[in-house]
Formats: C-alpha cells, sequence, structure tokens
C-alpha cells in the first residue's frame, strides 16, 4: 500500500496556530474598543433560553462535524472507523484554521487521510470528491436562494425589507460574493471534468499552465496533482449513484448545519425574523471569504459578519454596533477556535505516531 513517508507537517509550529487567533480578536479588539457601549448589555435578558440556543448552536457544530464524519466513512467505503473518521476531521479542520482561506485543508488532507490506512491514490480520490461535493454545494444553493430572495434584499444592509431604494451594483458585499462564487464555479467545473470526463486532458492543462515563468518551479507538484487526478477518476466513476447520493447528503447537511449555528446564536438574545435570509447571507459570507488570504479568513471574517449580518440586531443604533461585536466572537469561540485548540492537541501525538518521534 502507497503512502507519505515523510512527515510534512515539520513546519506546523505553534506560531501558526497563533497568527489567525492574534489576527482574529485583533480586529475584534478593534471594533470593541471603538463601538462597545457597556449599557447595551441592558438590552438583553441572561436567561435559560440564552443558554438554550447557546446549547443549540454548539449542537449544530456538532452536528456539522458528524456529517463530515459520515461523509468521510462513506467515501471510504467504511474503512475509516468513526474515531479515525474524528481525527481526520479534526486535523482537517485544523489545518483549514491556520491556512489562508483560499487554499484551506484539502492541500494536506490527503495525507491525514493516506495515513489513516488508505492507499496514496484513493486517498486522492476523497480529498478530491470532497472538494467537488462542497463546491457543488455553494454552486447549486446559491442560484436556488436568489429564487427566494431579491438580490437587493441580499446585498443590502440598513435598508429595510426590501433594499430596493439604497440598492447599488457597485455594492461591495455583491462583489466580493461574484468573485467568490465564479472561482468555486470555476473551480467546480474544472475538477468535474477532470475527476470524470478527461482526467488526462486535465493534467495536459495544468501542465502546459505551469510551464509559464513564474509558476515554472511549481510544475513538478502540478505533474503529481495530474497523476492523482487520473487514479481519482478511475476510482470515482466506479462509484453508484447511491453512493454519491449518501456522500452529498453528509454534505448538505454539514454545511446547512454550520449556517445554523449563526440562526442558534442570534435566538439567544433576540427574536429573528427571516431565519431564511440569515441563512443565505451566511452562505454568501462564505463565498466572500474564499477571496480574503489570511489563515481560516481570520480577521476578515470577524469585520464581515459584523457589517453584514448587523440588519439582524434588533437595538438602537447606538448600540448595535458593540453588540454584534461580542456576538461575531461567540460565534468564532464557537465555529473556529475550538479546531485550533482540538487541532493542536491531537496533531503532535499523531505525527508522533504516524511518522516516528524523529521526525516531529
Amino acid at each position: 500500500m502507497q503512502k507519505v513517508e515523510k512527515n510534512p507537517f515539520k513546519k506546523m509550529s505553534g506560531i501558526n496556530v497563533i497568527y489567525p487567533v492574534i489576527i482574529g480578536l485583533g480586529v475584534i479588539a478593534f471594533f470593541l474598543f471603538r463601538d462597545l457601549k457597556p449599557e447595551a448589555f441592558k438590552t438583553i435578558n441572561f436567561n435559560f433560553t440564552m443558554v438554550a440556543f447557546l446549547f443549540l448552536a454548539i449542537c449544530f457544530m456538532a452536528i456539522r462535524d458528524i456529517g463530515y464524519m459520515f461523509r468521510i466513512r462513506v467515501l471510504t467505503n467504511k474503512e475509516l472507523t468513526w474515531r479515525q473518521s474524528f481525527r481526520v476531521i479534526m486535523l482537517w479542520e485544523f489545518s483549514s484554521a491556520v491556512m489562508p482561506s483560499a487554499v484551506g485543508g484539502t492541500t494536506i488532507a490527503m495525507i491525514f487521510v493516506n495515513k489513516e490506512g488508505i492507499s496514496l491514490g484513493r486517498s486522492t480520490a476523497v480529498v478530491m470528491a470532497t472538494s467537488f461535493l462542497d463546491e457543488l454545494y455553494f454552486v447549486l444553493m446559491f442560484p436556488l436562494l436568489l429564487a427566494f430572495i431579491s438580490i437587493p434584499t441580499l446585498f443590502t444592509v440598513g435598508a429595510g425589507v426590501e433594499g430596493n431604494e439604497v440598492f447599488s451594483f457597485t455594492n461591495e458585499f455583491l462583489w466580493f460574493a461574484v468573485i467568490g462564487y465564479s472561482l468555486k464555479f470555476i473551480f467546480l467545473i474544472v475538477l468535474g471534468y477532470g475527476l470524470f470526463i478527461n482526467p488526462r486532458g486535465l493534467k495536459w492543462l495544468l501542465l502546459w499552465v505551469f510551464k509559464l515563468p513564474f509558476l515554472r518551479k511549481f510544475r513538478q507538484p502540478a505533474n503529481i496533482t495530474g497523476s492523482d487526478i487520473i487514479s481519482s477518476s478511475l476510482e470515482l466513476k466506479r462509484q453508484k449513484f447511491s453512493f454519491w447520493l449518501k456522500a452529498f447528503g453528509g454534505t448538505f447537511f454539514s454545511w446547512s448545519a454550520r449556517y445554523l449555528v449563526v440562526n442558534a446564536l442570534l435566538l439567544a438574545f433576540f427574536s429573528v425574523s427571516d431565519h431564511f435570509l440569515l441563512f443565505a447571507r451566511q452562505l454568501v459570507m462564505s463565498n466572500m471569504m474564499l477571496i480574503f488570504p489570511t489563515p481560516g479568513g481570520s480577521g476578515f471574517s470577524e469585520f464581515i459578519f459584523t457589517q453584514y449580518l448587523k440588519d439582524f440586531i434588533p437595538v438602537s443604533a447606538a448600540y448595535s454596533a458593540g453588540i454584534v461585536i461580542v456576538i461575531a466572537l461567540l460565534w468564532r469561540l464557537i465555529s473556529y477556535y475550538p479546531y485550533l485548540i482540538i487541532g493542536s492537541l491531537i496533531l503532535p501525538s499523531w505525527i508522533k505516531n504516524k511518522f516516528g518521534a524523529t521526525e516531529t
């Protein structure tokens, strides 16, 4: 069974974990210092309902991870146990948290799967299949949401229910979303073509692109990636429709549960008038974060949250900015920072076990 033998994580030191924390908390601290007013908390009722919905938000994150674990077990034909699946997903999320959003953890996720006993070719197939399914979710859901929510309502903040009176096609949220969606759509088409139609053609295209002078030094990795795509294609073409239906079902529940975290989080403090719009804006936020290069989208995520979701905070304008910042911090504490902690705890022992003590 072919496996990765060299340790690729030697440079993943503690400082890589600290960077996204510093960036994210730095943005939060700036806005807190600028906008937070202690009297704003008088508008919040601290009670059992708050605790219940905060717990529900945590449960949605757990459902999201269970969905991912279910999906990877489907994609590996249940060759990974639930424990192994948990380990792979936590390490995958950790690497995503310390790498730029545009890169994500998929660049080294193949190694996590491979070192759990799955052959290198099949590990590549699994990782590429997850990427395909993730992008398919976004590419399908975005136009579906637009069928029920108008563009002005979706992208205009602070303009009332319809938003028509102040909407402009120069809206920065719209363009962030369009660029992010376009990148996802192009990636889905290229990956789908390579995996299911013409893998050798995609490899040829990769090698042609990487002939460019400023990309030439990456031509060898591109060649390896092309070969991986070919092996992945052979593996994935053999799968039945029921296989893909179960895998996409896990994808759908995972991403949907992640977005419902914010719905539950806001319900802990206020009533929410339009849960569907709130859900849609979170999907748009995911597209926006793709184009920002900080680890895990740190800094930009907090900024977008405070600006793009502030319409759902029903308090006076004098206090809303500070409350939004506090909720944004809670959001990241539930949906982002736990992966940094869990991954930091799992990774050292995992490296020692899989690569040997001398390589850590």
